[in-house]
């Protein structure tokens, strides 16, 4: 059994550093590389595809509004039309940066409010995949379990991944707990690392009012825009490895590379 770790990355702008990409990105097997719209920069993005390309990491954008006061975690009102365009744009860059560095793009994932509006409308999902199928229909698309995404990327014959976060607390419905409220994110490393072998081995987790939450995740995410992220990343690993499970990127079948155990 193997599963992937991806985390958010390349999230620094300008002259304003945020994360621990140098520690982290060599402890997960995937990365989301922010677009410049909600976070990043070219420089940012090049520089962190040279470190994914060092550590072995697949490669993946990671769009979002264009919303760099909010971090893109705001709903904004676009057309469809813009929206695909505007993804087809961040989506493209990473893309080009990964080919100039001798690698490529791997997958794409949403980010922030995109992320979470895809994982309730259907419009929004088609939009997304949309565009991805523009840039490749080789891209593996992120998707939370059963979401519009999900199906929407399935039935376009787009490959997914099924993701579940580590370092984030669930509701009973299984959603994700509302950063607006208290104890959405899970900073404790032993506590993340408890509730990613949860997930890998596919047994399900504790929301948090006890009840059991059924998910069976493709891949885990481990968030790098908050302190410690690089301590909890470790602590994933040597948990999942002491659990028998291999660490491997999305597609690495189909690519031929093997699973980082």
């Amino acid at each position: 059994m193997s599963i992937d770790i991806n985390a958010d990355v390349g999230e620094s702008f300008g002259a304003w550093p945020l994360g621990e990409d140098e520690a982290l990105i060599p402890l997960v097997s995937s990365v989301n590389i922010a677009c410049g719209f909600h976070a990043g920069d070219p420089v940012t993005i090049e520089r962190t595809v040279a470190l994914a390309v060092e550590a072995g990491c697949a490669i993946g954008a990671h769009p979002g509004y264009p919303d760099l006061a909010g971090f893109g975690r705001r709903d904004m009102a676009m057309s469809a039309s813009e929206l695909e365009a505007a993804i087809v744009y961040q989506v493209g860059a990473v893309a080009a940066f990964a080919r100039a560095a001798g690698s490529e793009l791997r997958h794409v994932k949403a980010h922030g409010a995109l992320y979470n509006l895809a994982g309730r409308d259907a419009a929004t999902a088609d939009t997304i995949v949309r565009a991805v199928r523009r840039i490749s229909a080789d891209l593996i698309v992120f998707a939370l379990p059963a979401s519009p995404l999900l199906e929407v990327a399935t039935a376009a014959g787009l490959e997914v991944a099924v993701e579940a976060f580590a370092d984030r607390a669930y509701e009973p419905d299984g959603l994700l707990r509302s950063r607006l409220l208290p104890d959405a994110v899970i900073d404790d490393p032993a506590r993340v690392a408890a509730q990613a072998v949860d997930l890998a081995q596919g047994t399900g987790i504790a929301a948090l009012d006890g009840s059991h939450v059924d998910i069976r995740p493709d891949t885990l995410c481990i968030h790098g825009d908050r302190p410690g992220a690089a301590a909890r990343a470790r602590a994933v690993r040597e948990a999942l490895a002491g659990a028998g499970l291999a660490i491997a990127a999305p597609g690495s079948r189909r690519t031929g590379k093997r699973p980082d155990d």
